[in-house]
């Protein structure tokens, strides 16, 4: 067996008026208990150190850059990345990055055990819209705030397995786990903010949300064979609220740890990485079963363009 003791650490609300070290502060006493539970991954989510800022909307779209690291570690997460050492903890979770040359991406990265920083992700699919819209009962402006993911969906052989990453809205994608699972991926580290209501289906429901959530993970983690680590921010941050429903999915589709709560909250689950070699050599045998002459509009086209009308 390969076992990657994981903890899915989710946080409560980040409000508009919290410190980056305030919330340091609380990813620290997350990863002291998941430590006690005996983890040696803890996984955070989207947007770890901050509000959810893509629903207030700027004119000026520079005044959002108080939200952004310029580099990492800095002087506010230093303490997370030193505790994570002490523990021989690795971990992975996502931030606002402006780079030195002006870009705004939505990242995440992956540390191993000494801290130190080996993966980074930045976020392909970015939902939302760029211009403030009447018609939505929030905003959700990452597609202002936000450029497209430049780095692609790698994997890393860390702590004995593959390990991939993939933020939010990733995650409703198939293609997000396909790509990852054609390089062998035996975990997927996922962090989200999901707004707990539909800006444009307010009758939807936290439920049916809930169930999208779990529906995605389920079957990119089946579909794949692999584990997937789906951690969320949740609850009501100055006024908006963000579902919960964090879990931990093994290489069946099955969820083996769900959140109960909207607030900070530790998953903890021994995962055996050996689990994801049965689907991986029999029905999900890419080698043997895909048909790759026959997906070409999978990488070719973007919109669906539906057959000629008789």
């Amino acid at each position: 067996m390969r076992i990657v003791t994981v903890a899915a650490a989710q946080m409560g609300p980040i409000q508009k008026a919290d410190s980056r070290e305030a919330v340091v502060k609380r990813m620290i006493a997350l990863m002291d208990e998941a430590k006690a539970k005996g983890a040696d991954l803890i996984v955070y989510p989207e947007l770890a150190l901050t509000t959810f800022f893509p629903r207030w909307y700027s004119e000026d779209r520079a005044e959002a850059d108080i939200w952004f690291e310029r580099e990492m570690p800095n002087a506010a997460t230093k303490p997370l990345f030193e505790r994570a050492a002490q523990h021989q903890m690795a971990m992975n979770f996502g931030y606002a990055e402006l780079t030195p040359d002006g870009h705004h991406f939505n990242t995440a990265i992956l540390t191993d055990k000494s801290g130190k920083i080996v993966g980074k992700y930045r976020k392909v699919h970015l939902p939302g819209h760029v211009e403030y819209d009447t018609a939505r009962s929030h905003q959700h402006l990452e597609k202002r705030y936000f450029e497209p993911g430049d780095l692609g969906f790698n994997v890393w052989r860390e702590l004995g397995g593959i390990i991939g990453m993939a933020i939010c809205n990733d995650r409703r994608w198939p293609e997000t786990y396909r790509v990852m699972g054609l390089q062998g991926v035996e975990m997927v580290l996922i962090g989200y903010n999901t707004p707990s209501v539909n800006a444009e289906k307010s009758e939807e429901g936290v439920e049916k949300r809930l169930f999208h959530n779990r529906l995605s993970v389920q079957a990119g983690a089946y579909q794949n064979a692999t584990w997937v680590v789906a951690v969320a921010k949740a609850g009501v941050e100055d006024g908006h609220p963000l579902f919960g429903g964090s879990l931990i999915v093994d290489p069946d589709g099955e969820i083996v740890a769900e959140a109960k709560t909207e607030g900070d909250e530790v998953l903890v689950h021994a995962c055996d990485l050996d689990a994801t070699t049965f689907g991986k050599t029999t029905i999900f045998n890419f080698a043997q079963h895909r048909r790759i002459e026959h997906y070409g509009l999978i990488s070719s086209q973007t919109g669906a363009v539906p057959p000629p009308e008789k």
